[in-house]
């Protein structure tokens, strides 16, 4: 291998995901069941407080800000379109006119993904805080009282999983998809 392949290089060991025909459908199928777990296991706490907990403590909106930062997290993460995050300066200028418009773009792109990063693990250390303080300091350690806050805990981490695999379900070079340029 020549000194520029090592140096565009992010990993020292080539990590390549296998492609086969499905690969990014699958992805795709595993993320949505994973994210579907995921608000599923915080609905089920979220109908536990409504109508069987007998308990003085419910889930209130403090309990579903970190769930909606998680999922707004992951739109805006599985939005971007992943070719913008690269600069493509030094390249064919002719698509964009100049390498500065791609510079500018690449920036707002990656601006954009750690603002979608941040909601998402804004999401998850929230849902940890709210279990703290809510349950935990309050001596709410009764399991079926404590599970509405660990029920919180783990959709934001499902959520979390099944941004991770969408995203690299996106990545996946198909076989057969083609890049077409104009």
């Amino acid at each position: 291998m020549d000194s520029h392949q090592e140096s565009n290089r992010l990993f020292r060991i080539p990590f390549k995901i296998p492609s086969f025909h499905g690969v990014r459908t699958l992805g795709v199928y595993i993320s949505g069941m994973f994210y579907a777990l995921g608000f599923w296991v915080f609905l089920d706490s979220v109908l536990y407080s409504k109508h069987a907990n007998a308990s003085d403590v419910h889930v209130t909106f403090i309990d579903w800000i970190p769930f909606l930062c998680s999922t707004l997290g992951m739109l805006i993460v599985n939005s971007i379109e992943k070719s913008r995050l690269i600069n493509l300066e030094g390249g064919n200028g002719f698509m964009s006119g100049s390498g500065d418009m791609d510079s500018a773009m690449a920036w707002q792109a990656r601006s954009i993904l750690f603002c979608g990063f941040a909601l998402l693990a804004g999401g998850l250390s929230g849902s940890i805080v709210v279990l703290i303080i809510k349950f935990l300091i309050k001596d709410y350690t009764t399991y079926p009282t404590v599970g509405m806050g660990i029920n919180n805990v783990l959709g934001n981490i499902f959520i979390l999983i099944s941004c991770i695999i969408l995203w690299i379900a996106q990545n996946v070079e198909d076989e057969y998809s083609y890049s077409l340029t104009i």
